[in-house]
């Protein structure tokens, strides 16, 4: 389980996560929404370690996340995989090569700087891919896929690293209404298929309704909800995005409306 108490983060005077308290079970598939600024991003780097909690506890398990150093820290990062609105992939490498740095806090460093990997690894590597319906492009150079394409090489990456917690920071943000939906569908089988624990930060409401168990709602650094999406109503889901509630619904039609996707679902008043 995954617990986090009292958590904070300061930049500055602004709080942008503010004594945030949470539990989430093993292999639960988690949606955060809220609009801009809320501090859904934050809260996954705190997680994930990438930035420092200026307050408060993150544990899973027994092991207290936020006192990790050195080597134990990068152990974490590694068990708590992460993906960005970005893809953060190194677009001069080939496919496979961007998927194989999912495993390099398994291998010694000499072999990691000379990008030398075992053909084990790279069977590894090419099954994840496979998963991701993206074995065909291992040799291409990442820089000539499609958005959508990257995406999902940054989910057979996080795949590589054989994580306990999978965090993707508004994975479908930057993807036109297709790629997101085969993306949310990755992360959704990953979830039902390995347990693996699914954190997902979501700006649009159906989204996050129709694909995850439970959904957070954050709103300028707190959390304001957490329950199953039958529970959000239209006009909690209007306090949570304030001035931006009229485009995260609108988005949220134009999200699913496509042919395979089912019709879009909306909140009960």
């Amino acid at each position: 389980m995954l617990k986090i108490e009292k958590l904070t983060r300061r930049f500055g005077q602004n709080l942008a996560v503010n004594n945030a308290n949470l539990e989430i079970p093993d292999g639960q598939m988690v949606g955060i929404i809220g609009r801009s600024g809320a501090g859904k991003s934050t809260l996954l780097r705190l997680l994930n370690r990438l930035i420092d909690p200026s307050e408060g506890q993150i544990l899973f398990g027994d092991t207290d996340i936020a006192a990790l150093k050195g080597r134990e820290l990068r152990a974490w990062r590694s068990d708590c995989a992460m993906i960005f609105q970005q893809f953060n992939l190194v677009g001069r490498l080939d496919v496979v090569t961007n998927v194989l740095t999912g495993r390099l806090y398994d291998v010694p460093a000499w072999r990691s700087m000379a990008q030398v990997f075992t053909p084990r690894e790279r069977a590894f590597a090419i099954q994840a891919l496979d998963r991701l319906g993206m074995a065909h492009t291992a040799l291409q150079r990442a820089e000539t896929l499609s958005g959508g394409q990257q995406q999902r090489v940054a989910i057979a990456r996080a795949l590589a690293q054989e994580p306990k917690i999978l965090l993707a920071d508004e994975p479908i943000a930057s993807l036109d209404p297709m790629n997101a939906k085969i993306v949310m569908d990755a992360l959704r089988d990953i979830n039902r298929q390995d347990g693996i624990t699914v954190i997902c930060n979501l700006h649009t409401l159906d989204t996050a309704r129709n694909y995850c168990d439970r959904i957070i709602g954050m709103q300028d650094g707190r959390i304001v909800f957490d329950g199953t999406p039958d529970l959000l109503t239209t006009q909690m889901a209007r306090e949570i995005y304030g001035a931006e509630a009229d485009e995260a619904f609108n988005e949220a039609a134009t999200s699913t409306a496509i042919p395979t996707a089912p019709a879009p679902v909306r909140v009960p008043a």
